[in-house]
Parts: structure tokens; C-alpha cells; sequence
């Protein structure tokens, strides 16, 4: 059981589950652009280019909608389109929070690491890297005061 917490509470698979969920989440938002807003257009756009008869010989006006109907089209559903948008941000948003509280609940149980003292400094002269208990500098041969100081006292 303790192994399978470790492998679950890992980064890396509660990252590819949230990127396999926010990828079906976002497959309905394509679907619903394809169907209802892209595809009512190219219908149309087929049917003009094909001399489909779009006026009505009574009324003398152009009907759209029989056209769209004759290619199994429906008119530009912008609503349905909105509404796969508005689910979409309402599963991301409640994904955030989600993996926002996991990372809360790793971040309690982990110790907070100390810092290390520091192993090198900087020569005040040539501003190299040097080891921190060095009298003199590798770089320049300057003499570091204070530490020459220090290690005399010793």
C-alpha cells in the first residue's frame, strides 16, 4: 500500500491524469465547433456551389434552412458551441483546485530542508570563486584580510 501511495503521489501521474481528462474535456469542445458552427457553413457553402435550389419559386425569397436540411445540416448553433466552453473552464477550474489541495496536502508532509552553509565566497578582488576557508586566492594571489586575520588568531 505505501508503494502505491508513493507511485500515485508522484508528479508525473497526477500530471498525465490531468492532462487525459482536460484532453476529453476539450475533445467536446472541437466536436461541438465541427457540428454546430463550422459544418452548418460548409453546408451551405456546398449546396450554393452546387446550384442547389435555395429560392422558393411562391414567396420568391432564399431558404437556407431547406438547404441545410437537404445536407443533414442544421442553422450555426453558436448556444451549443458556448455552452461546450463554459463546461470546459468549469471542469478546468475545478481541476485547479484540486490538484492545488494535493499540492498542499505533499507540501505539508515533506520537512522543510535547511540551507546549507555556503562552501565558497567571492574574492573581494578578482571576484572568482574561491573555497570559504581560503587565507589567499587561487586566482589572483591577493591576501584575504580578514580570514588571514582569523586563522593568525587560531
Amino acid at each position: 500500500m505505501k508503494e502505491f501511495k508513493e507511485f500515485v503521489m508522484r508528479g508525473n501521474v497526477l500530471d498525465l491524469a490531468v492532462g487525459v481528462i482536460i484532453g476529453g474535456a476539450f475533445n467536446s469542445i472541437v466536436t461541438s465547433l465541427c457540428n454546430d458552427v463550422i459544418m452548418p457553413g460548409v453546408a451551405w457553402i456546398v449546396a450554393t456551389a452546387s446550384g442547389m435550389d435555395l429560392v422558393n419559386p411562391d414567396t420568391n425569397q432564399v431558404e437556407f434552412a431547406r438547404a441545410l436540411q437537404s445536407l443533414n445540416a442544421g442553422p450555426i448553433n453558436f448556444g451549443n458551441f458556448i455552452g461546450a466552453v463554459i463546461s470546459f473552464l468549469i471542469l478546468a477550474l475545478i481541476i485547479f483546485m484540486f490538484v492545488k489541495g494535493i499540492n498542499k496536502l505533499m507540501a505539508v508532509g515533506k520537512k522543510k530542508e535547511e540551507e546549507a552553509a555556503p562552501t565558497t565566497k567571492k574574492c573581494p578582488f578578482c571576484k572568482s570563486e574561491i573555497d570559504i576557508e581560503a587565507t589567499r586566492c587561487p586566482h589572483c594571489t591577493s591576501v584575504i584580510e580578514e580570514l588571514a586575520e582569523e586563522a593568525v588568531k587560531k
